[in-house]
């Protein structure tokens, strides 16, 4: 989706970060499932003849999911049986220090799934933190089925949301994928307003695979971060039976890999094929897949192969209509389960007319539901005209962008909520999933456009923290109460992360509040080597240092035991190095020991290191070979004992 540049001050990086998310979970050893082909992937059953073109309401027996294959069934109760599945246990639970974010209300629950044959119930408000008395859509339970529970309350299996039925794309109202717009706030409250299906943004497919899947108790979401604990994609259970995953790719190995670490947290996986910008096609993704027909059928029928979940696409339209009707047989053989059809050609904006022609050419030439997408423009300024461009197309369904991105309540079918409204609901939404305040910031100004140069709208531009976004709403009191409420949980969190710290506990144990900061200390100096040194000069064994790895933060703690004494610091390191640098910064404070600071002055081993140094040259100028100097003995020691870290039981 081609949207405008950001007001200035409002650019945002594709994902979030984890603010205060100091203790990442556990990496996660995903074993996604494997089936058998199955025919479109679709809880729809093939497109009737074009002569019949009407479409099947909700809940007929069109609509009715079929029987998932036996191959998926046996994989959706969990990986198979082996010694990763039995260490795995469940995904690691994500207990957070969030600085500012906000933790759910005591006893509130997420919203329910959205049904996936049935319209999402159109509520004027989201159901999230201190939302507005509403009338609540039926529960689970009113339905016959039973109550939603959080992810984090669910016991999950070690790969996720794991039960899930056939999406149907015939009759539905949909969320485009759009970039810096699709996050979850805008998602949930898309569903809220009455759409079926919501897709999210365009992630690409080597910044998936670098992520690890952490379960966030505190959010109750499913997480997927990045090496450097930027969240890269977050989804919770009130969606997962309708948000289907866009991604980037150019590569079948690559796409069917991240499709299996997602597959069991969404509903659906899409291909981005449309996509014309620079950043998507010059990886040989989005639009610059159009030209290739072999390698969007390689990946798709990878796809549609090797994972249970529904497989679609997005494209836009060629050049010529019969290029373009080909292009879509083809796809369709692959057995994906809908396609997403963009009424422009690549190379057109949306200010250019879309070519509703070309989607009704492809609508009666394949049997697939065609879902289509480019009308914001030209036709979709209410609820009704989601129909007129759907009977324009002939289409089964239609896919919303900019005008569900400038109110997403265009999906109500009883009409608009006041902008205003909306805009507090998505607050409320981002505030209670932690959404990063650039990303907010980005999406309300979509929505103010042209209220942009009001009062409101500049201290909205003016707003560089959740905190000032709430105050320029005057939603002050609301963000007061919510980080009240995450205080008591950060609180709750600490008291639990003290009683494991407690286990460690030994009266014997010399303890000190320290850690290692390498700019404090020469190059190629440290505590270690001191420690070492000094070890050899009082003639004792060298150190013997044991460290654990706590499985919740994935941080260290380590203890250095020295003529029969044992030393530790009190506080968690990011690595084991740090940790037993700690150590032995604990013993040589505790002995009086230089420990080779900078501050302290001239320091013995640099000069002791220069004289070896000098005498590896001298030797190697006369042709000598010089045995390793003791500095580096030293290195070789620590580097040792990096190896075979043990966990804490969990």
């Amino acid at each position: 989706m081609w949207l405008r540049p950001p007001p200035p001050g409002s650019s945002l990086p594709r994902d979030q970060p984890a603010r205060g998310h100091q203790r990442p979970g556990a990496h996660v050893q995903v074993s996604p499932p494997m089936s058998p082909r199955r025919s479109h992937q679709s809880g729809c059953p093939p497109r009737p003849a074009p002569s019949s073109a009407a479409a099947p309401t909700p809940g007929s027996a069109a609509a009715a999911p079929l029987a998932v294959p036996q191959g998926c069934q046996a994989a959706r109760r969990g990986p198979a049986a082996g010694p990763a599945a039995a260490s795995a246990g469940r995904p690691p639970r994500r207990r957070l220090s969030p600085r500012a974010q906000a933790a759910p209300l005591a006893g509130t629950e997420p919203p329910p799934p959205c049904p996936p044959a049935a319209p999402a119930p159109a509520t004027a408000a989201p159901r999230g933190l201190g939302a507005p008395s509403a009338p609540p859509p039926p529960s689970p339970a009113a339905r016959g089925g039973k109550a939603a529970r959080p992810a984090a309350a669910a016991g999950i299996a070690s790969t996720g949301m794991t039960v899930n039925t056939a999406l149907c794309f015939r009759g539905k109202k949909i969320l485009a994928p759009m970039v810096r717009v699709g996050t979850l706030p805008m998602r949930l409250l898309a569903l809220d307003y009455g759409a079926d299906i919501v897709y999210c943004e365009e992630l690409i497919d080597i910044k998936m695979l670098q992520c690890k899947k952490v379960i966030n108790e505190v959010l109750e979401t499913v997480d997927f971060v990045a090496p450097n604990e930027r969240v890269v994609f977050r989804t919770c259970e009130r969606e997962r039976h309708c948000v289907v995953f866009q991604m980037g790719s150019a590569d079948a190995e690559r796409a069917l890999a991240v499709a299996k670490l997602v597959e069991n947290d969404v509903a659906g996986i899409d291909i981005n094929m449309g996509c014309p910008k620079e950043y998507s096609t010059k990886g040989g993704m989005g639009a610059a897949l159009l030209s290739d027909p072999d390698r969007i059928e390689s990946i798709l029928t990878a796809l549609v192969k090797g994972i249970c979940k529904p497989v679609t696409c997005k494209i836009r339209i060629l050049p010529s209509v019969e290029d373009t009707v080909n292009l879509v047989k083809r796809i369709e053989k692959t057995g994906v389960a809908a396609i997403a059809v963009h009424g422009r050609k690549k190379e057109e904006r949306p200010q250019h007319p879309v070519h509703c022609d070309v989607i009704k050419a492809i609508s009666e030439a394949v049997s697939i539901p065609v879902i289509a997408n480019g009308g914001s423009h030209d036709f979709i300024k209410e609820y009704t005209d989601i129909e007129t461009f759907q009977k324009a197309t002939a289409a089964s369904s239609v896919m919303i962008a900019r005008a569900a991105m400038w109110n997403p309540s265009i999906f109500r079918k009883e009409g608009f909520v006041p902008l205003k409204d909306v805009m507090q609901n998505y607050i409320k939404y981002a505030v209670r999933y932690d959404n990063y305040y650039t990303n907010t910031k980005y999406c309300l100004c979509q929505m103010l456009r042209e209220q942009l140069e009001t009062t409101q709208g500049k201290k909205l531009h003016a707003a560089q923290s959740t905190q000032e976004i709430c105050e320029a709403f005057e939603m002050a009191d609301f963000y007061e109460k919510s980080t009240a409420i995450f205080e008591a949980k950060k609180t709750s969190s600490e008291t639990e992360t003290q009683d494991e710290d407690d286990q460690l506990e030994d009266p014997d144990v010399i303890k000190m509040a320290v850690r290692f900061d390498k700019r404090e200390y020469p190059p190629q100096i440290t505590p270690k080597m001191y420690l070492l040194e000094w070890c050899r000069k009082e003639k004792h064994p060298q150190p013997v240092y044991e460290t654990v790895q706590r499985p919740l933060d994935r941080l260290f703690c380590s203890v250095v035991t020295v003529a029969e004494q044992k030393y530790r610091s009190t506080l968690w390191d990011k690595s084991k190095k740090l940790a037993e640098q700690a150590a032995a910064i604990v013993c040589l404070r505790t002995l009086g020991v230089p420990e080779g600071k900078l501050c302290e002055g001239e320091n013995h081993l640099i000069n002791k290191r220069k004289r070896e140094d000098q005498e590896h040259l001298n030797n190697r100028d006369h042709g000598e070979d010089l045995a390793v100097p003791s500095h580096k003995k030293a290195n070789f020691i620590e580097e040792t004992s990096d190896r075979n870290v043990p966990k804490m039981p969990q």
